[in-house]
């Protein structure tokens, strides 16, 4: 059982119930030797992270319980889950190279941590620590994934095609998950993010002053960033996880193309060190379909690894759409669809693979969102 509030510990502690088998996360449990020391059940208890004073640390491990303390070290907290915006872009008022999200690239690239066995342990905890959070801020949400290349730029009607299309699958009421980059994702993140049309149009005209992430990503996160307050005002109060029933844009990115930095447009950033789990995640949780907009050598990975499900499937199974936009480009300058109507070919999931021209042929092929 996991405790994620004191309120939650104070009410479990209350009601005599057995401590071992607890999961702990993120507490800080100053103040509770006493309490602790009184019970005798605490072989099994499992400290996550949070604040444990010295004296609270010995009865627990005195008692059997497991401690998996915070890293004092890393730049970030493997125990924290999801991301806001401000919480990676946190100091942009004095250049990109000072925020948490390329400190922790910095960090992340370092040769000498890439075989290090404890940074190794702090990265893997991490991981899981976001894909824990993460389940939570999706359940029960109809998710539709959008990919595309991380090169579209600003100012070109492509991207403002991609946030339109964000903005109509959230008003459909999908949450629209990215692999949370530049580009094709940033664009349909900021339509998800826009509560109406005027506000998408005016969105991406004020980002068309600063086209791209090259060669000054300061630049170009404090157009977002400006642009993002013009949409929702402050960041929100509230944490992360409260978020789940009226999030409308979700981005899912990785420090491994740490060189291609987060967008802004997100109501959570589930931020993976793994790109193999963040993609797995990603493509795993659109259970309402896939929208691939044109991209290159990362956005094919995606339509293949999407494709291995959909070619596996039994028989009778329910298979989310795999929508490609653009025909040209996914036929002839990359020629995927071919190779995707032969692999279907006499099966089940030659009825889930679509070709359009454009983001106005999307929408009536996807499933309908789950309600309440």
């Amino acid at each position: 059982m996991e405790i994620e509030t004191l309120h939650e510990f104070d009410d479990h502690l209350a009601s005599d119930a057995p401590l071992g088998g607890l999961r702990l996360q993120g507490l800080d449990l100053t103040g509770y030797g006493e309490r602790l020391a009184a019970r005798g059940d605490l072989t099994g208890l499992v400290v996550l992270g949070g604040t444990v004073p010295v004296p609270v640390a010995e009865v627990l491990l005195r008692g059997g319980a497991i401690l998996f303390p915070g890293v004092a070290d890393a730049p970030v907290d493997p125990w924290r889950g999801l991301y806001l915006p401000s919480d990676l872009y946190a100091g942009i008022e004095d250049g990109y190279a000072t925020t948490p999200d390329a400190r922790t690239y910095a960090w992340f690239l370092d040769a000498r941590l890439r075989t290090d066995a404890y940074c190794t342990l702090v990265r893997a905890i991490h991981d899981d620590s976001v894909t824990d959070e993460l389940d939570e801020f999706v359940e029960g949400r109809s998710v539709v994934g959008v990919m595309g290349g991380h090169g579209l730029q600003r100012d070109s009607g492509s991207y403002a095609a991609a946030a339109r299309l964000g903005h109509a699958l959230a008003e459909e009421g999908h949450l629209v998950a990215t692999g949370g980059g530049p580009g094709a994702m940033e664009a349909a993140n900021l339509g998800a993010l826009c509560r109406t049309a005027d506000a998408v149009d005016d969105a991406v005209a004020r980002l068309a002053a600063v086209r791209s992430f090259r060669p000054d990503v300061t630049a170009w996160a404090a157009t977002a960033i400006a642009a993002r307050r013009a949409i929702v005002g402050d960041e929100p109060q509230a944490p992360t996880e409260t978020l789940g029933p009226s999030a409308r844009s979700l981005g899912i990115p990785t420090w491994f193309y740490g060189h291609e930095p987060s967008n802004v447009f997100c109501d959570a950033i589930a931020k993976y060190f793994s790109n193999a789990i963040r993609e797995e995640g990603l493509l795993a949780r659109s259970d309402a379909g896939i929208v691939v907009l044109p991209g290159a050598a990362g956005t094919v990975q995606e339509i293949f690894q999407a494709v291995t499900p959909l070619y596996y499937a039994p028989e009778g199974a329910r298979l989310p759409p795999l929508v490609l936009v653009g025909r040209d480009h996914w036929s002839e300058r990359v020629p995927v669809w071919p190779a995707l109507t032969t692999i279907a070919a006499d099966r089940p999931m030659a009825g889930a693979i679509h070709l359009v021209e454009t983001i106005d042929e999307v929408l009536p092929l996807l499933p309908p969102p789950r309600r309440g």
